[in-house]
């Protein structure tokens, strides 16, 4: 029996085989490459400007002041590949950092159980804006905008934005415990980091993200439950803000209403700086993490160099457009 095929498919089929293999390159360059060169760029040029940049001592502080950002990015990271966007990442730590702190010293609950107690509210917020986003088909945008007010608000509320202290002993040291000359805070992060890229990539429901974020309405049709599964990584991104407020707070040795700062700002940064695509469906959590130090090795190489610390947010805003504009090309490309 002869089989006849269609040219026009044939043709179709060859045109198609290249232009995937671009856009993987292309997407590829846009997660591993392009970062990976500018945080080559820019560790020379520190250890350049300054010869106390590439040392043991810094580097191991550089882990420590990255260790709180990249947990929260990891959590940022899932959300960002569904297609949404937590605004609210940075008020959760803040707020839940408080609220554990206000059980301990106004209430007088255990220290452990008040610790939990802030994981617990943490996962309750991404709930909720897992709901807002999903079943009340909310805009993740507006969504976790109006639960950033709130928590930022409650962070005051509850203490009437005082600062809490006097925290047991043994919960400071975690922020100066080391394994040698890595902290122990930055060994937490990198098993983070494993744990969610084993996730997304050997577990079935990891997987989904992609699949979610490339097109969520043939994912439904697919049979995935993609509103709780959106629900979930809402749960598990504002439960890692939490779990940063902990690390926050044994750092500072307090709990303070205010520690959400500028760390939204450098959570999206991360993300994008990293390849992820806000438009859902593609990054990694190794290009997160080369974001992350892309953004870690800015704050603190410039440190060194006797630039206003008023710069920093500039430069990053400057690199976030870069980053945008090169994922609106690689799309375009594709």
């Amino acid at each position: 029996m002869t089989v006849t095929t269609d040219p026009a498919v044939d043709t179709r089929a060859t045109e198609a085989e290249p232009k995937a293999r671009r856009r993987f390159r292309s997407s590829n360059f846009r997660m591993f490459g392009g970062p990976f060169i500018g945080l080559v760029v820019m560790v020379v040029v520190f250890s350049l400007l300054s010869p106390y940049f590439l040392t043991a001592q810094n580097l191991s502080n550089l882990l420590q002041q990255v260790s709180i950002l990249g947990i929260m990015a990891a959590g940022a990271t899932l959300v960002i590949l569904i297609g949404g966007i937590d605004l609210s990442v940075a008020a959760v730590m803040a707020f839940t950092l408080m609220f554990s702190a206000w059980l301990y010293k106004s209430l007088e609950f255990p220290f452990v159980p008040a610790l939990i107690a802030g994981l617990l509210i943490g996962a309750l917020i991404g709930f909720i804006n897992g709901v807002l986003s999903t079943f009340g088909k909310i805009q993740p945008f507006v969504a976790t905008l109006a639960t950033m007010s709130i928590c930022l608000g409650l962070a005051l509320l509850i203490t009437n934005g005082n600062t809490l202290n006097d925290f047991p002993e043994w919960f400071s040291e975690i922020a100066v415990a080391r394994v040698w000359v890595i902290p122990v805070q930055a060994l937490l992060m990198f098993a983070i980091f494993g744990i969610a890229a084993f996730w997304l990539k050997f577990r079935p429901l990891g997987r989904s993200l992609y699949a979610i974020g490339g097109n969520e309405e043939v994912a439904r049709l697919s049979g995935l439950p993609v509103r709780w599964t959106k629900t979930l990584v809402y749960m598990i991104a504002s439960t890692l803000a939490a779990f940063a407020g902990w690390l926050n707070m044994a750092t500072l040795d307090s709990a303070q209403p205010t520690a959400a700062g500028n760390y939204l700002l450098n959570v999206i940064a991360v993300v994008v700086i990293g390849g992820a695509s806000l438009a859902g469906g593609v990054g990694t959590m190794g290009s997160t993490l080369l974001g992350l130090f892309v953004v870690g090795v800015i704050n603190n190489g410039m440190s060194f160099t006797g630039i206003s610390p008023n710069a920093k947010p500039v430069v990053i805003g400057l690199i976030i457009i870069l980053a945008v504009l090169a994922d609106r090309k690689s799309a375009a490309s594709g």
